[in-house]
C-alpha cells in the first residue's frame, strides 16, 4: 500500500473517530440538557388502558393517540392509586399516595394549603404553568389548582339540582382554552396540565360518533381532541420540542366484575390505566416498556427531565433510564385504594398491592390473583396460596402504616343540642370509625350499587316513580346508606313529593349532620310545605354546619334564608340575609336580586326589572351558578309590562337551568298564546308534563288549556292525571 493512500485511510478513520465522538457528545448533551419546550400531561378522564388501539384493542379507531403511541414510548402495565377522580389526580399531581395526601374521595376532601403540587415544583424550575380541568370535581376549591399561574375550572353555568359528577364541560372548550393560554404566555418553557372529562358517564359521544358503542364513541371523541391539540403544536413548530405525557385517572368496570361505572373496585379495570409518554425530540420513539409503573411516578420523572432535584418524600421513581433505554427500574409494588363504598355506603374499603405477578385485595374476604396467569382476576387463589398472600398483606400493611380512615369534621356544640331538639344525632351511624373487616365487603354488595346506579339512569330518563321504588327497596334492606336517602330525596322532589323528599334528608342528617347540603335541601322541602319556622331552623343549622371555608355552601344556606324571610314578608331580614350571602359568595348578585324581588313582590313591576337584569348581567360576568327564579321573575316581569319576546328569551333561560320549573313553562305557554302561538303554546305544555311528569304541572296544563279554550284537550289531561297520580299520592294530598 503507498504512502498516500495509507495517509488517506488515517484520515478518513480520524474523520470518522471526531464524527462518532461529535454525535456522542451530542446524544450525551441532549440526554443530560433540561428541555427546553413545553411539558404537557393530557389526562383522559375514565378511559381504561385496554380499549385503544395502541393496547391492542379493535373496536374504536384513535388516530392522535396512535401517533403519539408512535413517536413516544408506550408503558404498557401503568396503574392508578385510586378509582376515583378527585382521589387520582391529587397523587399524580403530587407523587404522593392518597392517605398521603389526605384526599380519599371526590366529595368532603380537598388537598391541603401549601401542598406542593407538580405545577409549583416547575414553577420555581422557570416555568410558567397552566391547568384546564373538563369537571365540577376539579375546581379549584378542591385545592388541585396550587401552584398554577393560570388555572380555569369554570364549568358552564347549570341547575345546583345537578350531582357533581354531571356538571363538566365539553372537552373541546377546554382544548381551545389550552390554546389561547398558551397563544397568550409568550413563552415555550410552559407546563400545560389538560384534563378532558370524556369518556366519564353519561357517555354522550357526537353524533358523528355514532357507529361506536357510546364509551367508545366518547374515546374517539376525546381522541379528535388530542389531535387538535396536536395540530396546534405543530402549527407552531412546539410538537417536536414538547414533552407530552398522555394518561387516564383511572378506569371503568363496564360489567366486568359487576360494576358498570368505577369506585367500588380495584381489579384491573379500574386502575390498568393508559400511560404514553412522548419526550422532547421523539427520543425512544415507538418503545413498548412492560415494567409495572403507577401514577407517583410522573412527578419525579418530569422533575428529571428539567433537572429539578428531588424531592425526598416522594415514593415513585424517574422512568428516565426506561424511556431512554439506559437503566432499569427495580420492581415495585403498586398500592391501590377504594374508599367509595365506605364513604358512601358505609360497606368496607378495598386496599391493594400489586406486583410483576399478583394482586394481593385487602377486604373482609381477602383475594388474590396471579395476573400471569389470570390477567382478567377470575380465581380469587387466596386461600390456596398462603404464602404470596401473607407476603403482600405484610408489605400492605407496612407501606400503608400508620394511614387512617378519617373522621368528618365533628359539628359544633350548639349545633349538636339544636339537632338534638329536632330530633337528631340519636340515630347517627358513622361508619368511619369502625374497622373494615367489621362492615359489609363490596363484593356482597356490587347488586344494590347497580340498583342504585339503575335508579340514576331511570332518573336521567325523568322516569322518577321508577327511580323512587328502587331507592326505596334499597332503603328498606339497609337503611343506613346516606347517600340512597339524599338520592331519594331529590327525585322525591321531582315529582312534588316534598313530604317524601323532607323525610328522606331528616334520615341522612341523622347519618351524616355535618352535611350542610341536607339541611338546605329539608329547608327547601318545608318552605314548599309552608312550615316556615322549620325551614328556617333547617336554613340556619346549615349556616352553622358548613365549615368555615365552605363558603358555597354557607352562601346557599343564608340564600335560603333570605328566600324564607320573603315568604314571610320581613324585608329586613331578607335584605341582610342576601348581604350575607354575598359576603360568603361576591360572585352570587343576591342582594340585588332581593331588593328587586321586594319591588316585584309590591307590584312596582317596572322598578323591579331593572334589578333582575342586573343580577343576570353580574351572573354573566362571573359565569357562575344560576339563582333559580331570576330568569322566571325577569320573565314575567316582561310580560306584565307586555314586552312578550323579552319575556320569551328569560323564560327559555330559566327553563335552560331549571328545566323542571313548571312556572316558568306555564309562563311561556302564556306568552306564546298572548303572541298569537296557539301550537307553541300546546307544545310547551306537552313539554312539562313530559320533562315534569307531577299533579301540579297536569293540573297546571289542564288548567291552561282550559283558560287557552282547548276544553277538550283540558279534559284528556285531567283524564290522564287522574288515572296516574289518583293511587301514588299521599291520601291527605288527594284531590
Amino acid at each position: 500500500m503507498s504512502r498516500s493512500l495509507r495517509y488517506i485511510i488515517i484520515l478518513l478513520f480520524a474523520a470518522l473517530g471526531t464524527g462518532l465522538a461529535a454525535v456522542g457528545g451530542w446524544r450525551y448533551a441532549r440526554a443530560s440538557a433540561p428541555v427546553s419546550g413545553p411539558i404537557i400531561v393530557i389526562s383522559i378522564d375514565t378511559l381504561r388502558a385496554d380499549h385503544l388501539p395502541a393496547y391492542g384493542y379493535t373496536k374504536v379507531k384513535t388516530p392522535a393517540i396512535d401517533a403519539l403511541a408512535a413517536d413516544g414510548a408506550v408503558f404498557e402495565r401503568a396503574y392508578s392509586h385510586a378509582p376515583q377522580t378527585l382521589p387520582a389526580h391529587a397523587a399524580l399531581l403530587s407523587g404522593q399516595l392518597p392517605f398521603e395526601t389526605g384526599v380519599r374521595d371526590n366529595v368532603g376532601f380537598t388537598v391541603r394549603n401549601g401542598e406542593r403540587l407538580l405545577p409549583q415544583m416547575l414553577r420555581e424550575r422557570g416555568f410558567t404553568t397552566g391547568g384546564i380541568v373538563s369537571a365540577f370535581v376539579l375546581r379549584k376549591e378542591t385545592g388541585i389548582a396550587q401552584g398554577f399561574d393560570f388555572f380555569d375550572g369554570d364549568m358552564p353555568p347549570s341547575s345546583p339540582e345537578l350531582s357533581i359528577g354531571q356538571v363538566q364541560r365539553d372537552g373541546g372548550e377546554s382544548e381551545r382554552i389550552a390554546e389561547h393560554w398558551l397563544d397568550s404566555i409568550g413563552t415555550s418553557r410552559a407546563f400545560l396540565f389538560l384534563h378532558l372529562y370524556e369518556p366519564h358517564k353519561p357517555y354522550t359521544p357526537p353524533e358523528r360518533f355514532a357507529s361506536y358503542a357510546p364509551y367508545d364513541g366518547e374515546i374517539a371523541y376525546a381522541d379528535e381532541i388530542v389531535g387538535r391539540l396536536v395540530q396546534y403544536l405543530k402549527s407552531h413548530q412546539l410538537y417536536d420540542r414538547s414533552t407530552i405525557v398522555l394518561l387516564s385517572d383511572h378506569g371503568e368496570g363496564l360489567g366486568d366484575h359487576g360494576e358498570q361505572e368505577h369506585g367500588l373496585f380495584v381489579y384491573d379495570e379500574a386502575i390498568h390505566v393508559p400511560l404514553i409518554i412522548k419526550q422532547e425530540g421523539n427520543g425512544g420513539a415507538g418503545r413498548r416498556i412492560p415494567d409495572l409503573v403507577q401514577h407517583i411516578d410522573i412527578v419525579p420523572t418530569i422533575l428529571d427531565f428539567v433537572k429539578a432535584p428531588r424531592v425526598g418524600t416522594l415514593r415513585g421513581r424517574s422512568l428516565k433510564p426506561v424511556l431512554e433505554g439506559t437503566g432499569t427500574l427495580p420492581p415495585p409494588t403498586i398500592y391501590s385504594e377504594a374508599l367509595y363504598a365506605r364513604y358512601h355506603f358505609g360497606w368496607s374499603e378495598l386496599t391493594a398491592l400489586t406486583d410483576e405477578r399478583y394482586r394481593y385485595i385487602k377486604a373482609p374476604r381477602e383475594e388474590l390473583y396471579d395476573l400471569s396467569r389470570d390477567p382478567h382476576e377470575r380465581t380469587n387463589i387466596a386461600g390456596e396460596r398462603p404464602q404470596p398472600r401473607q407476603a403482600l398483606r405484610g408489605a400492605l400493611d407496612r407501606v400503608a402504616a400508620g394511614a387512617t380512615i378519617q373522621v368528618p369534621a365533628d359539628i359544633s356544640a350548639d349545633a349538636r343540642e339544636r339537632l338534638q331538639a329536632l330530633g337528631y344525632v340519636g340515630a347517627q351511624t358513622d361508619v368511619t370509625t369502625r374497622p373494615g373487616e367489621a362492615l359489609p365487603d363490596p363484593k356482597d354488595k356490587r347488586d344494590i350499587l347497580e340498583r342504585y346506579r339503575a335508579a340514576v339512569d331511570f332518573a336521567g330518563a325523568r322516569q322518577w316513580p321508577q327511580a323512587i321504588a328502587l331507592l326505596q327497596q334499597i332503603l328498606h334492606d339497609d337503611p343506613e346508606m346516606a347517600d340512597v336517602w339524599t338520592q331519594l330525596a331529590v327525585f322525591a322532589t321531582r315529582l312534588d313529593r316534598h313530604d317524601l323528599s323532607i323525610d328522606a334528608y331528616k334520615h341522612y342528617i341523622a347519618l351524616k349532620p355535618q352535611d350542610p347540603t341536607a339541611y338546605i335541601g329539608a329547608a327547601a322541602g318545608l318552605l314548599k310545605l309552608r312550615k316556615l319556622d322549620e325551614a328556617r331552623e333547617h336554613a340556619s343549622l346549615a349556616a352553622d354546619v358548613a365549615a368555615d371555608n365552605d363558603h358555597r355552601a354557607k352562601a346557599s344556606a343564608h340564600e335560603m334564608l333570605a328566600r324564607i324571610a320573603l315568604a314571610t314578608h320581613d324585608a329586613d331580614e331578607a335584605r341582610a340575609e342576601a348581604r350575607l350571602a354575598h359576603v360568603e359568595d361576591p360572585t352570587l348578585p343576591l342582594p340585588i336580586y332581593i331588593d328587586a324581588r321586594l319591588l316585584y313582590d309590591q307590584g312596582q313591576y317596572a322598578d323591579a326589572l331593572p334589578g333582575f337584569f342586573e343580577a343576570i348581567g353580574e351572573l354573566k360576568k362571573a359565569g357562575t351558578l344560576q339563582i333559580n327564579e331570576l330568569h322566571f321573575y325577569a320573565a314575567d316581569t316582561l310580560a306584565r309590562l307586555e314586552r312578550y319576546p323579552e319575556a320569551e328569551t328569560q323564560f327559555i333561560e330559566e327553563l335552560k337551568y331549571f328545566p323542571q320549573n313548571i312556572r316558568a313553562r306555564g309562563g311561556l305557554a302564556m306568552v306564546y298564546q298572548a303572541s298569537g302561538k296557539p301550537e307553541d303554546a300546546a307544545r310547551v305544555l306537552a313539554d312539562m308534563l313530559r320533562i315534569t311528569p307531577t299533579a301540579d304541572s297536569y293540573a297546571l296544563a289542564a288548567r291552561l288549556h282550559a283558560m287557552f279554550g282547548n276544553r277538550k284537550q283540558a279534559d284528556a289531561v285531567k283524564a290522564e292525571a287522574k288515572g296516574a297520580f289518583a293511587a301514588t299520592r299521599p291520601r291527605s294530598e288527594r284531590r
